[in-house]
């Protein structure tokens, strides 16, 4: 095979209190053709989200990921031409760099004719990634509760109510994943820790009873989202927002700047209220209304 088409979704990650060990894939997906060449050449090209922006050589991350799967094969990589279509923003908490990476591993794979199975893919972009919690919904799928344990992942899917939506509000500001990391404490107190364990469990059972009553509960935290309240003061004003019109839960997108809302009525109430906090706060940004993606990253050629 020479040619190979892959889309990759949108990914959130905790979900509120699940940091690290919770993510969802969302309705939203980036493309990405590979063709190989004869010579060793390397083309990249983006359109969309990055254009302009990202690297268009070794330094790409979709080829770092190639580079990585065919290392692990031991056989050189081959000369090739990168066609990227982004349609999910850099830098907003919604696993761009995730959807980059598995995207890029499956496609090398589907090139060198499937030596890996989907474990053994998640197991290489964790360890490019450095966390589970965006790439293995990419890869499955779904809403996904994350395990590990030294080099061995657990990963359980969770199922998400069909009139479920979640309202995405997506601020015109970029927050370094790095920076959002390196202002979390190096400890926490039992009492936060046990907080956020709770409030996990809640979600989960939640989430498996299809009981929305205990989302605006479950959705909590204290483990990440009040440190970085630091670096994105917008973000309790948009809760607020979301909330008032109506939602049963709210949280900060990964490390952010996105915020996600749930909701299965009202979904344009609760995103007026999100964008009009925003605007109160001198920020604008992008509303959509989007589906949890039962399907993760695939081949579609």
């Amino acid at each position: 095979m020479n040619n190979v088409n892959v889309k990759a979704p949108a990914t959130t990650a905790n979900l509120g209190p699940g940091y690290d060990c919770l993510g969802m894939a969302l309705d939203l997906w980036n493309e990405l053709e590979v063709r190989l060449l004869e010579s060793e050449d390397l083309s990249i090209f983006v359109r969309g989200f990055g254009e302009g922006t990202v690297p268009l050589n070794n330094d790409n991350l979709i080829y770092k990921a190639i580079q990585f799967l065919y290392s692990e094969l031991e056989i050189p990589v081959p000369g090739m031409v990168i066609n990227c279509t982004n349609n999910i923003p850099l830098n907003r908490g919604l696993g761009s760099s995730s959807a980059a990476i598995v995207s890029g591993l499956v496609a090398a794979n589907e090139l060198c004719g499937n030596p890996y199975q989907i474990n053994e893919i998640l197991e290489m972009a964790v360890e490019i990634e450095g966390h589970p919690d965006n790439v293995t919904p990419c890869i499955y799928g779904g809403c996904r509760l994350i395990a590990v344990e030294e080099k061995n992942i657990y990963t359980v899917p969770i199922p998400i109510p069909a009139d479920l939506d979640a309202i995405v509000f997506i601020p015109d500001v970029e927050i370094s994943t790095e920076e959002a990391r390196n202002i979390l404490p190096d400890t926490l107190s039992y009492k936060d820790a046990v907080y956020n364990m709770s409030r996990v469990g809640l979600l989960v059972a939640g989430l498996f009873s299809n009981n929305p009553d205990y989302f605006n509960v479950a959705t909590q935290d204290r483990l990440h989202q009040p440190y970085r309240q630091e670096i994105f003061r917008p973000m309790k004003v948009i809760f607020k927002g979301a909330l008032d019109g109506g939602a049963t839960g709210v949280f900060l997108s990964g490390s952010g700047s996105t915020v996600i809302a749930f909701s299965k009525d009202r979904q344009m109430t609760v995103g007026y209220e999100m964008a009009e906090a925003a605007r109160q706060c001198g920020l604008e940004g992008t509303l959509k209304v989007l589906k949890t993606s039962n399907i993760g990253c695939h081949v579609t050629k």
